[in-house]
């Protein structure tokens, strides 16, 4: 039976957020098949793809086209070897890695998300990324109509980037991929934050459940915890990217941090999560300019209490609200560090 189309319907309740427009004609399916038939039914001028909509903003102007609402899949495992389609939640994926003895992704435990996200955005955690684990992933083209399959070889990552961001991939929905894991720890946990609250539990991070409770509970501690059923929890995560400075401007931001750790201390954390020591976290750029968590912008938005990159809707909150505290927020870094911050978010539609 054909996947139903409904018109003009809200997206607002498929976001994290809880703001934004309409969706000329929507799409709910819960299998690559599905998501196939969906996309194949016509030749569509736009396509949006949505998992659970936790790293996205919507425009109040809504998405015009076709906009699919990706949720489910399957998680085959093949050796060391995990095949799993894009609608999949990411956690589900961590944890079926624990189960099978597999490491690899386990520092990237609770990050929201579907596993198409986490590859077009190749997800970052604690010393860990999705990128340089993927063997192959199959994308549906939608000028062609076709299927293709991009081999390890032809995929490149960087820092919170894909291909699958440029230009010429934007035509690409990722349908599903294969992880190639490990059967022993390839990293060790070296990330300060992570080892404070190690010690904090009085565990170490010798075993994939270990390392498992350490990052949920650091990541508790952040306020960073979300699953589709939170209503309460209006934000999208880290809201802006990690920049590049020099390394005066690295050393001037790094001792903004609030947690008493030393410039040092930090400076490894950079390049630890962004592979740079003048990689420098975008909340310590903003300490910097001035914000602080829990400030308001007017009184529908406001920064997080535990978590300063983390933009969090209130009651009465629109795109355009939230948009406007991002520019806000942009201009006065840029006005006072000379630094440029660039979204992580991704921003749908016209704003």
């Amino acid at each position: 039976m054909p996947i139903p189309l409904s018109q003009h319907t809200k997206l607002a309740p498929y976001t994290s957020f809880g703001v934004g427009g309409s969706a000329e004609n929507l799409a709910l399916v819960s299998s690559t098949k599905e998501l196939l038939d969906v996309l194949g039914r016509q030749s569509w001028q736009q396509v949006w793809l949505l998992g659970y909509g936790s790293n996205t903003l919507v425009s109040d102007k809504g998405l015009p086209g076709l906009t699919v609402i990706m949720r489910g899949g399957v998680i085959e495992k093949q050796s060391k070897q995990l095949i799993v389609d894009a609608g999949v939640w990411w956690d589900d994926v961590v944890k079926a890695a624990i189960d099978a003895g597999l490491w690899g992704i386990e520092l990237m435990s609770e990050i929201p998300g579907s596993v198409g996200a986490a590859i077009f955005i190749n997800i970052t955690a604690y010393g860990q990324s999705i990128g340089p684990l993927v063997e192959w992933i199959e994308v549906w083209d939608k000028n062609t109509q076709e299927i293709k399959k991009y081999s390890k070889k032809d995929l490149t990552w960087s820092y919170k980037k894909s291909i699958f961001q440029q230009q010429d991939h934007s035509q690409e929905v990722i349908l599903r991929a294969c992880l190639e894991l490990h059967e022993s720890a390839k990293e060790e946990l070296a990330y300060q934050k992570a080892l404070d609250v190690a010690k904090e539990l009085g565990v170490g991070a010798d075993s994939l459940e270990n390392r498992r409770r350490i990052i949920i509970e650091a990541r508790r501690q952040a306020g960073s915890l979300w699953s589709p059923d939170d209503q309460e929890n209006r934000t999208a995560g880290s809201f802006f990217r990690n920049v590049i400075v020099d390394k005066e401007t690295a050393l001037k931001i790094a001792r903004y941090d609030e947690s008493g750790k030393s410039t040092e201390q930090i400076l490894k954390m950079n390049q630890i999560h962004g592979g740079d020591k003048t990689r420098v976290s975008a909340a310590h750029v903003m300490l910097a300019a001035g914000f602080s968590r829990g400030q308001l912008f007017g009184k529908t938005v406001k920064l997080h209490d535990k978590n300063l990159l983390k933009i969090e809707a209130l009651s009465g909150a629109t795109a355009t609200d939230i948009y406007r505290a991002m520019q806000h927020i942009q201009v006065t870094v840029k006005k006072s560090l000379g630094v440029k911050l660039i979204p992580e978010a991704q921003l749908l539609g016209e704003f």
